[in-house]
């Protein structure tokens, strides 16, 4: 594997990142031509085009070539490499930051709106009435550290409960020792009963309070609107420009893993 180039900026990844993150990213199979760019140079490219929102084709010439940088984001995405580094990331964190155990025992469900822009087919994407907006939809999944564990991308037209279906198939199948979802009213119907008699999930409400018509911050349901608030600290999630939806979770999952890589190293140096 070849040295780093010099740059004439700093690296998206810091040392201490580095450290934590390089364990969990792939060297490579031996087969086929000679590794030229190093893979913290590929992280570092991904991570700043999720960071700063810009174009594929737009990533600073120091970066290895953006079709290279593309062709691993895709690979790692397809193949679960992005999945498995961003849940042993997320172990690390419960378990030496947190002080929790690695797997949790009971998550958050809460869904968002994102405008689609050009690239978002229109097979893809839906109008949310509620919210006014023309595009997809997140669903996510948090522990009550608000750390991410399943993510769903869907038009903006699936109502939450539809969209919590599958999502909570996915969180069980991941992750069995959960046995409590607490979510806002949007899901509540047929969606509780339904959880409690096909998967044994306890899906709680947290209703608004009486009279309530200012912000307030809710029991347990802070926690993951905080999590939006942390994916949105990086422009390419706060609006949706990937053809596919997956990528759009790949880009959510991107995020996630920089704030726990940030965390992770200032832990380490303390």
């Amino acid at each position: 594997m070849s040295t780093r180039r010099p740059r004439h900026y700093p690296s998206d990844t810091s040392d201490a990142e580095w450290a934590v993150l390089a364990p969990h990213v792939p060297a490579g199979t031996g087969r086929g031509r000679p590794i030229v760019y190093p893979r913290r140079d590929v992280v570092d490219a991904i991570r700043y085009l999720d960071r700063t929102g810009c174009q594929w084709d737009a990533l600073p010439a120091d970066f290895p070539h953006h079709k290279l940088v593309y062709h691993y984001f895709k690979t790692w995405t397809a193949d679960g490499t992005l999945t498995r580094m961003h849940n042993h990331l997320r172990e690390q964190v419960r378990q030496h930051v947190e002080h929790r155990d690695r797997q949790p025992t009971a998550a958050l469900v809460d869904s968002q709106s994102l405008r689609g822009a050009e690239t978002v087919a229109r097979s893809g994407r839906g109008y949310d009435a509620g919210k006014k907006i023309n595009g997809r939809k997140r669903h996510i999944a948090v522990d009550t550290c608000g750390l991410l564990l399943a993510v769903l991308v869907t038009s903006a037209g699936i109502q939450d409960r539809d969209g919590a279906r599958p999502l909570l198939w996915a969180l069980h199948a991941c992750f069995p020792g959960i046995r409590l979802v607490w979510a806002d009213s949007g899901y509540a119907g047929q969606l509780v009963n339904w959880a409690a008699e096909q998967l044994r999930l306890t899906v709680q409400i947290v209703t608004k309070l009486a009279g309530q018509t200012t912000f307030v911050v809710l029991h347990r349901r802070w926690a993951v609107e905080r999590t939006f608030s942390w994916i949105n600290r990086c422009r390419r999630t706060v609006r949706d420009y990937e053809r596919l939806p997956q990528h759009h979770a790949a880009m959510v999952q991107w995020s996630m893993i920089i704030i726990m890589t940030r965390r992770l190293a200032r832990h380490h140096r303390t």
